[in-house]
């Protein structure tokens, strides 16, 4: 007779492919949609075939079946209203959440799987499975909603700790976590797994509320992968096989994508976990001082400078991504190609508040990838164009970067668009970033600044390219 726990174990298996298959489908904005479908039929599959499978143990009553069908349906009707409603800006918030549902899924699971567990089960790999889903989840579900408040910028989250040396706390929590590990695996017993969850709560604040908003996009990322890592942890805990496999390619995925965020802010993992960017001064003087040079233009000045341009080159920045203004881009450059000017879009790595958001935001308005240039690519040869155009952008291509060794962003690669020969900044005013310091590429000799909503601007300067 054949056993039913090899078909789901081969139906896990299809499940993983398919979770593979779209990660690398993701990887690409032309595939991104398909390998996002693959991989939402896959997470399908697995829970489907985990139903089943409960099914054929007979390890649920009808009690437990009606809590199955109704965490499905409520679970899928939320999950569908966030998907319709939620804008393009609080995507970062949703991804956070959803890092934070996750990690305290995992640790609900690991803790059921405890309490209900006989005593001759409670090997030492089982335990320590278990403690570090619910060390990792705990964390991860803490630090998310703490992430989550700083991107919705609620005040609470943005205040410094009300703690002397939190990082000196973190230490202690983690020796003592580590401690309490040993004692469940040693002994077999389950009363360290909370005392664990309560030493995490504790640790996911303190790891996260030290931490600047602007390096929020590395935060997310790195929530990213604890969430993954605590799926694979719950995975051993109820020998899953899907769950490790998708668990570890998360947790891999997340990893990797924090090293790249890093690395395109010039920071190092260790430096934004136990270093916060502080706000500073910035160059010198007050606001108005700095600003005291600024020049203002209008849309038909701009649209005279860009009828003169042969290389026009756009900033995507957060800004752009409130407005909605990504259609209104598009428009204004096909309006430029068709002029016989070259047209392209520069990406900061970090622009907006989550890794790849503004090629999310270009990728949705179907401007063609081709046109799309990473930072590293365009910044050899933006002295050669003749109109960079900014919208939004406001810490990406500020020259503190490069000048100000003080400033809370030294050392961060930017856009260099002050090279350009004429800098042409759209934003509603001269307030600063998300790392809270002046700008002084506003008042810098190329630049022009054009003050307005973003849509709205672009689309005043599409109407008087048409009638030019």
């Amino acid at each position: 007779m054949f056993d039913s726990h090899i078909l789901v174990n081969l139906t896990y298996v299809v499940a993983a492919i398919l979770f593979i298959v779209g990660l690398k489908m993701m990887a690409h904005p032309r595939s991104a949609v398909r390998g996002n479908l693959l991989s939402s039929i896959a997470m399908l599959i697995a829970v489907l075939v985990t139903a089943y499978m409960i099914m054929a143990d007979g390890d649920a009553t009808w009690a437990g079946w009606l809590l199955i069908i109704l965490g499905l349906a409520i679970g899928g009707a939320i999950g569908a209203i966030m998907a319709i409603k939620v804008e393009m800006t609080q995507m970062p918030q949703l991804v956070a959440l959803f890092n934070g549902l996750g990690g305290g899924a995992s640790v609900l699971v690991a803790g059921a799987q405890l309490i209900g567990m006989p005593e001759t089960e409670a090997t030492p790999d089982i335990m320590l499975a278990i403690g570090l889903s619910g060390l990792i989840g705990t964390v991860t579900f803490w630090g998310s909603l703490v992430a989550f408040g700083k991107l919705q910028e609620i005040d609470f989250f943005e205040r410094p700790l009300p703690i002397p040396s939190p990082q000196a706390i973190n230490a202690v929590i983690a020796v003592v976590s580590l401690i309490l590990l040993i004692v469940m695996m040693a002994a077999g017993v389950g009363w360290p797994y909370l005392v664990i969850f309560l030493l995490a709560t504790i640790l996911g604040f303190t790891l996260v509320m030290p931490i600047g908003g602007a390096d929020m996009p590395v935060v997310i990322a790195l929530l990213n992968s604890y969430s993954g890592l605590a799926a694979a942890a719950t995975g051993f805990v109820i020998d899953n096989n899907v769950l490790i496999i998708s668990g570890s390619l998360v947790g891999a995925s997340g990893i990797i994508l924090t090293q790249i965020m890093c690395k395109a802010m010039n920071r190092s993992l260790v430096n934004v976990l136990f270093g916060t960017m502080q706000a500073s001064s910035g160059p010198a003087g007050s606001d108005e001082e700095i600003y005291a040079n600024v020049r203002s233009t209008s849309a038909e000045d701009i649209a005279m400078i860009l009828d003169t341009a042969q290389r026009v080159v756009f900033v995507p920045g957060y800004g752009l991504a409130v407005a909605q203004a990504q259609h209104a881009v598009r428009d204004l450059a096909n309006l430029l190609r068709d002029k016989g000017i070259e047209v392209e879009y520069a990406i900061h790595p970090v622009a907006g508040r989550m890794p790849g958001h503004m090629n999310v935001l270009l990728a949705e308005a179907d401007v063609p990838y081709e046109q799309l240039k990473e930072m590293d690519e365009i910044n050899p040869t933006m002295g050669q164009v003749d109109v960079a155009i900014v919208i939004g952008a406001n810490d990406v291509v500020n020259p503190l970067a490069n000048t100000d060794p003080n400033s809370p962003i030294s050392g961060m690669p930017i856009i260099e668009v002050d090279k350009a020969r004429t800098v042409i900044v759209i934003k509603r005013s001269l307030s600063p970033g998300f790392a809270k310091i002046p700008n002084p590429l506003f008042a810098a000799e190329n630049t022009l600044m054009f003050f307005s909503d973003g849509k709205k601007g672009v689309l005043d300067i599409v109407n008087a390219v048409k009638e030019l």
